[in-house]
């Protein structure tokens, strides 16, 4: 029997009704333009948030910061001991009603290395949701809707994953937690207009907002993004109608919310996908070192100069990272390939960099019956929280070949002065990952999904990263931001016209329509202006999040 699998698995996140809140604060006037903050007076009361409680079933949750432990009032000393062992893991954040995967968002406002003598900064919830309901179902979602708006407060979604753009979280907001929405089924005879085939509907839970961003991963050049693959999406709108999203109903919905943007048009609970059959395929790592510096960069070009090749092998992808003298392939993938075919993609690179005496480390060649087998000994689960730690900051850029072919020698400059940056608190990194997920490749029709265009003459997605500390401050962590900003717009000069994959990308770029939805923008406009036409959703860089609300400078939304 033939084994199935989803795209996105394939490609790589109570209190009783009597619980106890605190007494409504009354430190500012009542001021309709803008959202309620917990210090304003219009904050709902105990009993507004008891009968909501009741409402949702006991589902509520009150914001809790994950470092309070750490604090005093709710020292615990083994509790905190826990929290400080997981802080740069991404495993804590997980299982958390509010707390974001994202310590820039999280402002430092509980940092539970921020809580010993000689630091004085309190523990509060700051950016993070004031409260959260644990979605179980559209009833649910329609009840915090329909209290966030009576109530006047800000609302927010909250899944599993990171989040570098502060998209699901908010100061003082209701969060819909939708992270335990994990149900899946199976349907091997799916059928539709568009799709007829073996299928799978995944809970929110389990989606997150991957495809609604585009997504991509190691089988992308074979079976396209994950948004390429959705088939219809299982939604909630701010108006309060539980709706069907697919080509042929609600089909300008469906269109959005396949790359458009997560957590802006409607509030998603489930999705269908396509699945497709799995099997044998080769993988490929290694890592090289070199102390000689020119020595090291002449690899490196090898490398890129070897790129152009990747898409025009049917499903190879490759995905690498690397720092002053250490470059990682963290995983090279042919579906159906074998070793053989593996090594002889490799081979001119393998030549070139021992011809310049780099030294390989862990240099091998893998061939596993399914994905999952492989993609588990490249990246063993238990080291997949220090290898994508949630203690970073990203900026991105789509390359078009054209770039690797004609301007290479510019490229690296860029990727050398960013890491050879000594102003920086923190451990910089520059990567890649090349897919083909060009049109013709994917069998994917133009214009049939809000894709960011760049990504269908993209030969890879280029970031530049920065790991840092645990304990770093609010300065920092803001300064790391600014220049991941600059280091963004470098590549950006370098590639005019073309875009940043938004799940991996800044708030504060000033260019970030073009830039994250390109000529998409003005449509997925309509769509959000049709569906949430009183921008109930709001993010930072989401369609239309200049046009109705904008953040004071105590975090409150208020009226543009």
């Amino acid at each position: 029997m033939v084994n199935y699998c989803t795209i996105l698995a394939l490609a790589l996140g109570v209190l009783s009704p009597a619980f106890a809140l605190p007494s409504r604060p009354h430190s500012r006037p009542h001021n309709a333009s803008c959202r309620y903050l917990p210090t304003d007076a219009g904050w709902p009361t105990r009993a507004d948030w008891d009968r909501l409680n009741n409402t949702v079933g006991g589902k509520l949750m009150r914001g809790e910061p994950l470092a309070q432990s750490c604090y005093p009032s709710f020292e615990d000393a083994a509790k905190c001991a826990q929290v400080r062992d997981g802080w740069g893991s991404n495993s804590l954040y997980y299982d958390d009603p509010v707390a974001v995967m994202s310590p820039f968002w999280l402002n430092n406002s509980c940092n539970p290395f921020l809580s010993s003598a000689g630091h004085t900064r309190a523990c509060t919830l700051d950016n993070v949701s004031s409260y959260a309901i644990n979605i179980t179902d559209a009833a649910t979602v329609i009840a915090g809707i329909e209290f966030a708006r009576q109530n006047n407060i800000r609302l927010s979604v909250k899944n599993t994953g990171h989040d570098y753009l502060g998209r699901s979280t908010g100061k003082g907001s209701l969060a819909l937690w939708t992270h335990n929405l994990r149900d899946v089924s199976v349907n091997m005879n799916y059928t539709s207009s568009k799709y007829s085939g073996p299928a799978v509907k995944i809970g929110a839970g389990i989606a997150g907002g991957f495809s609604q961003n585009g997504g991509y991963g190691q089988l992308s050049s074979l079976y396209g993004l994950a948004a390429d693959n959705t088939l219809k999406f299982e939604v909630v709108t701010t108006d309060l109608r539980h709706l069907i999203a697919s080509p042929s109903t609600n089909a300008d919905l469906y269109w959005a919310l396949s790359g458009g943007g997560s957590g802006n048009y409607a509030v998603v609970l489930s999705q269908t996908v396509k699945a497709h059959p799995d099997g044998q395929i080769a993988g490929a790592t290694f890592v090289f070192t070199s102390t000689n510096t020119t020595s090291f960069w002449s690899a490196i070009q090898a490398w890129y100069r070897l790129s152009p090749r990747f898409n025009l092998i049917p499903g190879l992808s490759a995905s690498w990272i690397f720092s002053s003298g250490l470059f990682r392939l963290t995983a090279a993938t042919l579906p159906g390939g074998t070793a053989s075919d593996m090594d002889a993609i490799l081979r001119d690179f393998y030549q070139a960099a021992q011809e310049l005496d780099m030294a390989f480390v862990a240099r091998k060649t893998i061939v596993k019956p399914s994905f999952v087998e492989l993609y588990d000994t490249l990246v063993p689960p238990s080291r997949a929280d220090s290898s994508f730690p949630s203690n970073n900051t990203i900026g991105s850029r789509l390359v078009p070949a054209r770039v690797v072919q004609d301007n290479l020698t510019a490229l690296l400059d860029v990727y050398r002065r960013i890491l050879e940056d000594d102003t920086v608190p923190g451990m910089i990194a520059v990567g890649g990952t090349s897919n083909n997920v060009s049109h013709a490749n994917v069998g994917v029709e133009p214009d049939s999904n809000a894709v960011l265009p760049a990504w269908r003459d993209a030969l890879l997605s280029s970031s530049a990263a920065v790991s840092f500390a645990v304990n770093t401050s609010i300065q920092d962590l803001q300064f790391i931001q600014a220049k991941v900003n600059t280091w963004q717009d470098w590549v950006k000069a370098l590639t005019p016209g073309s875009g940043s994959y938004i799940n991996e990308a800044t708030y504060d770029n000033p260019d970030w329509k073009l830039d994250y939805y390109g000529n998409n923008y003005e449509r997925l406009l309509r769509v959000k202006e049709k569906y949430d036409g009183n921008f109930t959703l709001w993010q930072h860089t989401s369609v239309g999040a200049d046009m109705y609300w904008q953040e004071d400078a105590e975090g409150r939304l208020c009226r543009v």
